[in-house]
Formats: structure tokens, sequence, C-alpha cells
């Protein structure tokens, strides 16, 4: 075995231990310890591939997404990015649906995370369910980053904008509305999505 195979030998355990630690628990940080004791690899082994834990980050959920979402629309590139964005946010709110649907899936949610007293399952229960959430949001904007769009960094601060866009429409589907309601939220997505990408008002 060559010196490069066994390199991408030992990324490639990188990226299937972390994927593995991602899927028994999404709250999870990834620290460079646990992940390369996970593939049996050295820290050092595992810092030559990956500088930071962002850049591992960032590979894992590239790995994750491009299994589980093959068509994902931040991938078809013969969309400008700000539609391709908009697409993406789109499909996180089309399973919440509108009306009646929406509102018994914020009345789960209600339930759930909000009506309990929040004890520390209620809020692991909720982290985890927002950090899968923060992931693919991170994902989309990773790849954005990739292909010159958005600067590569920590994109924390637009993932919390995108995501409090998102629930606050996701709350509107559940309240009483005008025929109108699906015209406005592709208006609202557009301008968040303008506001993170640095697109002028258009």
């Amino acid at each position: 075995m060559t010196h490069d195979q066994a390199g991408a030998g030992s990324r490639e355990r990188i990226l299937a231990a972390a994927a593995a630690m991602f899927a028994e628990d999404v709250t999870t940080t990834l620290s460079v310890r646990a992940v390369a004791a996970r593939a049996g690899v050295s820290t050092g082994s595992l810092r030559f591939h990956f500088p930071t834990q962002l850049a591992l980050r960032d590979a894992v959920l590239a790995r994750i997404y491009g299994e589980m979402l093959p068509d994902d629309p931040i991938r078809d590139r013969s969309a400008p990015p700000r539609d391709r964005l908009v697409n993406c946010l789109r499909q996180v709110l089309a399973p919440a649906g509108v009306g009646e649907q929406a509102r018994e899936a914020w009345t789960n949610a209600h339930r759930a995370y909000i009506a309990p007293d929040p004890t520390e399952k209620v809020r692991a229960a909720y982290f985890a369910v927002e950090r899968q959430g923060q992931r693919r949001v991170e994902y989309w904007l990773g790849v954005l980053a990739d292909e010159g769009v958005l600067p590569k960094e920590d994109h924390g601060r637009r993932v919390r904008f995108l995501l409090t866009v998102l629930n606050g429409l996701s709350i509107e589907r559940a309240l009483p509305a005008g025929d109108s309601i699906l015209k406005a939220e592709t208006e609202t997505l557009y301008m968040a999505v303008d506001c993170v990408l640095g697109n002028p008002a258009g």
C-alpha cells in the first residue's frame, strides 16, 4: 500500500467514524480526540486531513447529506445560488403543510417542548431536533462557500437567522391567513436569502 493510499484510508475512517457519531447523537460536537479514537487514528493524522473542527464538520455534513439527499436543490448548479437556497428552505417548510396540518404540527411541538417543565430530557430532545436543522442549513451554506458564493467561515449567525425566519414562517402557516400566504412566504424567503448572500434587495 502506498503512502497516498494509507492517507486516503485514514481519511475515510475518520469520516465514517464522525458520521457514525452523528448518527448516534446529533448533539455531538466531534471532538478531535473522540473522533480520532473512534477511527483508530492519531490526533495528528486527523489534523493532517482536517486542520480544524469546522473542516471536519463540513466534510462530514457533505458526506451525510450527499448520501441522504443526492438530488438536493443546492447541488443543481443550473440554477442561481439564490434560487437554490430558497428551494432548500422551502423543503424545510413543506412537511409542516398549511392550515390544519401546520396547526397540528405546532400543537405537537407545544406539547413536547413548551408545555412541560424544561427538564434535562425535554431540553436534550429539543436541542437534538434543533441541531439537525442547524446542520442541514450549515451544509447548504458550506456548499455555497465551496463555490465562492459565501466566505469560508463559521456560518453560525447566518444559520440562526435563516432558522428564525423558517420558524416564523411555519407559525404563520398555522395561523389564519389569506390566499396570498405562499406568495408572501416566497417574498420573505428571497429577502432572507438576499440578506445572507449579501445581494441588494431586488
